[in-house]
Parts: structure tokens; C-alpha cells; sequence
């Protein structure tokens, strides 16, 4: 039977699943409307706008 023949150490097996976690940056794009930077496919906190038309009133 295949047995390890010792304890993986918490280091050793911690290394190996370091890569499994890593967080990516999220994406941003500019607002057609104000070029301000926002996240895609969400309302711009700048402007109030979403696809063309203006979902939320913002105050200036």
C-alpha cells in the first residue's frame, strides 16, 4: 500500500497551497460619461449613470 512514509509539515503543505488563494485586482473602466474610473456592468458613483441613462440623482 502507498504510505508516506513521513508528516508533510504545516510549512511544506501550507507552500504548496499558497497559490490556490491568491485574490486578483479588480478590473476598473472608465465612464463613458464623466472618466471616472468604475467597476464594469455597475452604476458610476461620479455621475449616477448606468448604460446611458441616469439611474441615481447625485448631488454635486
Amino acid at each position: 500500500m502507498a504510505v508516506p512514509k513521513r508528516k508533510t509539515g504545516k510549512a511544506r503543505k501550507n507552500k504548496r497551497r499558497s497559490n490556490v488563494w491568491k485574490l486578483e485586482a479588480p478590473a476598473f473602466v472608465k465612464c463613458p460619461r464623466c472618466g471616472e474610473y468604475k467597476r464594469p456592468h455597475r452604476l458610476c458613483a461620479a455621475c449616477g449613470y448606468y448604460n446611458g441613462r441616469e439611474v441615481v440623482k447625485v448631488e454635486d
